[in-house]
C-alpha cells in the first residue's frame, strides 16, 4: 500500500505538474506528500579568488538558493495542505540529484517517487541525460513518471 509520496520538484512550470499530480494522487490514496529540492552547492573558487572573497560569495548562494527551496516548498506546502494532504519539505544542497532524490526517499521511508520528465527524446537525452533515468537506476521504489 502506498502511504508516502516523494515529489521533487525544482519550482519549474514543469514542477507544477508533479505537485498538483502528486496533491490528487495522495488524497486518493490517504497518502503524505515529502517535497524534495536540491539546489547545486556554491561552486568551487577559481584561482583568482581570495578567501575572504570565496566566503561572501558562498555564503551569498547558499542564502540565495535556501530562500528559492524555502519559497517552492511553502507554495507546495499550502496546496497540499489546502487539499488536505499531509506534507513535509526537505531540502538539500547537491551536486547529484539523482542520488540526493534516491537517499531521500529512503531517508524519509517514501514507497513512491512522483517526478515529470521533460521527454526530450533520444536526442535531448544524448545531450542532457536523464534524471528520471537516473534515478530509476538508483532507487529500488516505484517511480511514477509523469509527461
Amino acid at each position: 500500500m502506498i502511504k508516502h509520496l516523494l515529489v521533487p520538484v525544482d519550482g519549474s512550470e514543469l514542477a507544477e505538474r508533479a505537485m498538483q499530480a502528486g496533491i490528487e494522487l495522495a488524497k486518493q490514496l490517504d497518502a503524505s506528500i515529502t517535497a524534495f529540492i536540491a539546489e547545486p552547492p556554491s561552486p568551487p573558487p577559481s584561482d583568482s579568488h581570495n578567501a575572504m572573497r570565496y566566503a561572501r560569495e558562498m555564503e551569498q548562494h547558499n542564502q540565495a538558493t535556501a530562500e528559492h527551496a524555502k519559497g517552492v516548498l511553502s507554495g507546495f506546502e499550502r496546496r497540499a495542505v489546502a487539499a488536505g494532504v499531509r506534507f513535509s519539505g526537505v531540502h538539500a544542497q547537491a551536486y547529484q540529484i539523482d542520488d540526493a532524490i534516491a537517499d531521500t526517499a529512503r531517508e524519509q521511508g517514501c514507497d513512491l517517487i512522483v517526478m515529470v520528465t521533460h521527454g526530450r527524446g533520444p536526442f535531448g537525452e544524448l545531450l542532457f541525460g536523464s534524471l528520471t533515468k537516473r534515478v530509476m537506476a538508483r532507487s529500488a521504489l516505484p517511480l511514477l513518471v509523469l509527461h
